[in-house]
């Protein structure tokens, strides 16, 4: 298996230094760097990578913006948002925007690689019961996932109550066990799930199913 190719965005030279070297040591490849979320775009572009490490606060153009124009023109990369702000509103933000992860910049290196890797092979960074807890308190009525295809209708009975369970933040285990399913068989529900309304990842799932209505904060 090869090396998780990443683009490093961040404002600060010190900080994009330390990440490649962090990066490089626990053997992912670094193909890029930016400064503002517009070189970003373009270094992306060109690259090509798998994963994108996106400060949100950035000049010129923000990571959030950043992250939303990659998403749109590339169907494979993710992006992993790096802030020093923990605040809420920030992770849902990002989530929405199309991020598939959320870290804070005062994270261990271990934890780091182990992100990038586990971002690169298409879970989410965030436990799902965290991602819940963001989007009740945060959801609108306003739609705010781009580019993401909203017809339930397109989804069987069985995978409508799938999706239910993955927005209130079940893990597969816990859905198999909720519906008496196999594992795999949840596995596999969950699959056709991403591929019928065009979603990434589990974090885009949860979101997706409070702004479409099928699940609702405190529900």
């Amino acid at each position: 298996m090869s090396a998780p190719r990443v683009v490093i965005a961040d404002d600060q030279a010190f900080v994009r230094i330390g990440f490649r070297m962090i990066l490089e040591s626990g053997g992912v490849e670094v193909v890029g760097e930016a400064a503002d979320g517009a070189e970003a775009v373009a270094v992306v572009r060109a690259e090509q990578p798998d994963v994108v490490l996106m400060d949100i606060r950035m000049p010129a153009m923000d990571g959030l913006e950043a992250t939303r124009r990659i998403v749109r023109e590339t169907g494979g990369c993710r992006v992993l948002m790096l802030t020093t702000f923990d605040l809420d509103r920030y992770v849902y933000d990002a989530l929405a925007a199309g991020a598939s992860g959320f870290l804070l910049k005062d994270v261990t290196p271990e934890h780091l690689v182990a992100a990038v890797h586990l971002i690169e092979t298409g879970d989410a960074l965030l436990a799902p019961s965290i991602t819940r807890r963001l989007v009740e308190r945060f959801a609108s009525g306003t739609p705010v996932v781009p580019a993401v295809h909203r017809d339930l209708a397109a989804l069987t009975p069985r995978e409508r109550e799938v999706l239910t369970l993955v927005g209130h933040g079940r893990s597969n285990s816990e859905i198999a066990a909720d519906l008496t399913l196999s594992e795999a068989t949840v596995k596999t529900h969950v699959a056709r799930i991403f591929a019928k309304l065009g979603l990434r990842d589990r974090a885009q799932a949860v979101v997706l199913a409070y702004e479409t209505g099928l699940v609702t904060p405190g529900a």
